[in-house]
């Protein structure tokens, strides 16, 4: 029988991959840390991209329910390169983000775009310092 977690955003139990190890590790930091509204989360969203289908690992909205920031989620043996960069810069083109960030659980990346192009940042926002920063 293979292991499963409860996704508190999906609320359902998920098989444990290395990738959902992360990604659930994430979403704690994201409620815990962030003090990201939990109603203001999802995992596994969908969404449609020149014709094609494409899943944000997690997705944080703003309180207008527009998409804020996306967290791409890797296992511990894919490095954060550029091509997991691409990756979330091309979910951008169909969701308008203001942030991105890029975890494999060892090594977290965080981007704010400023003027129409993401630059690192060295911590990871609250909830408050994303709407904010958004609201400019």
């Amino acid at each position: 029988m293979k292991a499963k977690v409860f996704d508190p955003l999906r609320r359902m139990e998920v098989p444990l991959t290395p990738e959902e190890q992360v990604r659930q590790w994430f979403i704690g930091i994201l409620l815990e840390h962030s003090k990201v509204p939990r109603s203001l989360m999802n995992s596994e969203v969908s969404f449609n991209l020149g014709g094609k289908q494409y899943r944000a690992d997690i997705l944080i909205w703003d309180r207008n329910a527009r998409p804020l920031a996306l967290v791409e989620c890797k296992q511990p043996s894919v490095t954060l390169n550029r091509e997991v960069l691409d990756q979330a810069i091309c979910y951008d083109l169909a969701l308008n983000l203001r942030w991105i960030i890029l975890t494999n659980g060892q090594k977290t990346i965080v981007l704010r775009k400023n003027d129409g192009k993401f630059v690192n940042v060295n911590f990871i926002p609250d909830y408050e310092t994303m709407v904010q920063e958004s609201d400019e």
